[in-house]
């Protein structure tokens, strides 16, 4: 989950932003538990998955 769209039940502000002690620890906390792929959006890893099933298809048919 991304912290972009996520709303602070505290200052109901984005929490992307850090208004407040909340914010900025629920911030630090996600950004913390992103891995490797944790900057890409959806779409991205989708597309990545796609992209690597088409080179899988293609390394097949070349053998």
């Amino acid at each position: 989950m991304t912290y972009d769209r996520l709303v602070c039940a505290n200052c109901a502000a984005p929490v992307s932003e850090g208004r407040c002690p909340v914010c900025r620890a629920s911030r630090q906390r996600l950004q913390q538990q992103e891995g490797i792929f944790g900057q890409l959006s959806p779409v991205a890893l989708v597309a990545l998955l796609i992209a690597l099933v088409a080179v899988a298809v293609l390394l097949h048919q070349a053998v």
